[in-house]
Protein backbone atom coordinates (compact mmCIF):
# COMPACT_ATOMS: atom_id res chain seq x y z
CA UNK A 1 0.00 0.00 0.00
CA UNK A 2 1.35 3.40 -1.01
CA UNK A 3 1.80 5.99 1.70
CA UNK A 4 0.04 9.26 0.99
CA UNK A 5 1.22 12.72 1.97
CA UNK A 6 -1.02 15.35 3.59
CA UNK A 7 -2.01 16.54 0.10
CA UNK A 8 -3.24 13.06 -0.74
CA UNK A 9 -0.39 12.26 -3.19
CA UNK A 10 1.90 9.29 -2.87
CA UNK A 11 5.50 10.00 -1.78
CA UNK A 12 6.75 8.93 -5.22
CA UNK A 13 4.40 11.35 -7.00
CA UNK A 14 5.31 14.14 -4.55
CA UNK A 15 9.05 13.59 -5.09
CA UNK A 16 8.58 13.68 -8.89
CA UNK A 17 6.71 16.95 -8.57
CA UNK A 18 9.48 18.35 -6.31
CA UNK A 19 12.16 17.26 -8.81
CA UNK A 20 10.21 18.92 -11.62
CA UNK A 21 9.95 22.17 -9.64
CA UNK A 22 13.68 22.05 -8.88
CA UNK A 23 14.55 21.50 -12.54
CA UNK A 24 12.22 24.29 -13.61
CA UNK A 25 13.73 26.66 -11.06
CA UNK A 26 17.27 25.89 -12.31
CA UNK A 27 16.31 26.41 -15.93
CA UNK A 28 15.41 30.05 -15.25
CA UNK A 29 19.11 30.88 -15.60
CA UNK A 30 19.19 31.58 -19.31
CA UNK A 31 22.49 32.16 -21.11
CA UNK A 32 23.00 35.55 -22.73
CA UNK A 33 22.25 35.68 -26.43
CA UNK A 34 25.46 36.08 -28.40
CA UNK A 35 25.84 36.61 -32.13
CA UNK A 36 29.32 35.97 -33.47
CA UNK A 37 29.35 36.36 -37.25
CA UNK A 38 32.96 35.24 -37.94
CA UNK A 39 33.31 37.85 -40.68
CA UNK A 40 36.99 38.60 -40.18
CA UNK A 41 40.04 36.40 -39.61
CA UNK A 42 43.73 37.38 -39.36
CA UNK A 43 47.11 35.70 -39.63
CA UNK A 44 50.21 37.65 -38.62
CA UNK A 45 53.92 37.51 -39.34
CA UNK A 46 55.99 39.95 -37.32
CA UNK A 47 59.52 41.08 -38.05
CA UNK A 48 61.70 43.49 -36.12
CA UNK A 49 60.18 46.69 -37.58
CA UNK A 50 57.37 45.42 -39.81
CA UNK A 51 54.20 43.29 -39.68
CA UNK A 52 52.47 41.38 -42.47
CA UNK A 53 48.84 40.45 -41.88
CA UNK A 54 46.69 38.24 -44.08
CA UNK A 55 43.13 39.37 -43.44
CA UNK A 56 40.11 37.38 -44.64
CA UNK A 57 36.86 39.37 -44.74
CA UNK A 58 33.41 38.03 -45.63
CA UNK A 59 31.15 40.15 -47.82
CA UNK A 60 29.46 42.80 -45.69
CA UNK A 61 32.16 42.82 -43.00
CA UNK A 62 32.69 46.31 -41.58
CA UNK A 63 36.00 47.37 -40.07
CA UNK A 64 34.89 50.29 -37.86
CA UNK A 65 36.44 53.74 -37.96
CA UNK A 66 39.82 53.73 -36.26
CA UNK A 67 43.32 55.12 -36.54
CA UNK A 68 46.75 54.00 -35.45
CA UNK A 69 50.32 55.27 -35.33
CA UNK A 70 51.35 52.70 -37.93
CA UNK A 71 51.85 53.36 -41.61
CA UNK A 72 49.72 50.82 -43.53
CA UNK A 73 49.78 49.33 -47.01
CA UNK A 74 46.70 47.32 -47.98
CA UNK A 75 47.15 45.01 -50.98
CA UNK A 76 43.97 43.27 -52.11
CA UNK A 77 44.69 39.74 -53.38
CA UNK A 78 41.03 38.78 -54.00
CA UNK A 79 37.75 40.65 -53.71
CA UNK A 80 37.22 44.34 -52.99
CA UNK A 81 37.22 46.69 -50.01
CA UNK A 82 35.56 50.08 -49.89
CA UNK A 83 37.61 52.40 -47.67
CA UNK A 84 36.18 55.52 -46.07
CA UNK A 85 39.21 57.73 -45.56
CA UNK A 86 39.95 61.46 -45.57
CA UNK A 87 36.36 62.28 -46.57
CA UNK A 88 36.52 59.97 -49.60
CA UNK A 89 35.19 56.54 -50.53
CA UNK A 90 37.90 54.53 -52.28
CA UNK A 91 37.22 51.06 -53.68
CA UNK A 92 40.35 48.90 -53.79
CA UNK A 93 40.05 45.77 -55.90
CA UNK A 94 42.15 42.66 -56.54
CA UNK A 95 45.68 43.62 -57.55
CA UNK A 96 45.42 47.17 -56.18
CA UNK A 97 47.17 48.79 -53.20
CA UNK A 98 46.12 51.57 -50.84
CA UNK A 99 48.61 53.43 -48.64
CA UNK A 100 47.29 54.82 -45.36
CA UNK A 101 49.49 57.34 -43.54
CA UNK A 102 50.01 57.13 -39.76
CA UNK A 103 47.17 58.53 -37.58
CA UNK A 104 44.72 58.75 -40.53
CA UNK A 105 41.18 57.75 -39.42
CA UNK A 106 39.70 55.12 -41.74
CA UNK A 107 37.11 52.37 -41.95
CA UNK A 108 36.39 49.68 -44.54
CA UNK A 109 33.58 47.52 -45.89
CA UNK A 110 34.05 44.23 -47.75
CA UNK A 111 32.08 44.49 -50.99
CA UNK A 112 32.66 40.77 -51.58
CA UNK A 113 34.60 37.99 -49.87
CA UNK A 114 38.09 39.47 -49.71
CA UNK A 115 41.68 38.39 -49.06
CA UNK A 116 43.80 41.38 -48.03
CA UNK A 117 47.50 41.64 -47.20
CA UNK A 118 48.16 44.51 -44.79
CA UNK A 119 51.69 45.67 -44.09
CA UNK A 120 52.30 47.83 -41.00
CA UNK A 121 55.33 49.79 -39.88
CA UNK A 122 55.96 49.52 -37.00
CA UNK A 123 54.08 46.30 -36.06
CA UNK A 124 50.62 46.85 -34.58
CA UNK A 125 51.05 46.54 -30.81
CA UNK A 126 47.24 46.50 -30.31
CA UNK A 127 46.96 43.42 -32.54
CA UNK A 128 49.83 41.68 -30.78
CA UNK A 129 48.56 42.33 -27.24
CA UNK A 130 44.89 41.86 -28.25
CA UNK A 131 43.66 45.31 -27.22
CA UNK A 132 42.16 46.02 -30.66
CA UNK A 133 38.63 46.36 -29.28
CA UNK A 134 37.40 48.26 -32.35
CA UNK A 135 37.43 44.91 -34.22
CA UNK A 136 35.69 42.99 -31.46
CA UNK A 137 32.53 45.06 -31.25
CA UNK A 138 33.68 46.53 -27.93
Amino acid sequence: MKKKSKSGKSKKAASKQFALKRTTAKSKKVADLKYIPWLLQRQLIVGHEIMLARVLLKKGCIVPLHSHINEQLSYILEGALKFFIDGKEIVVRSGQVLTIPPNMPHKAEALEDTVDLDIFHPPRADWLNRTDTYLKGK
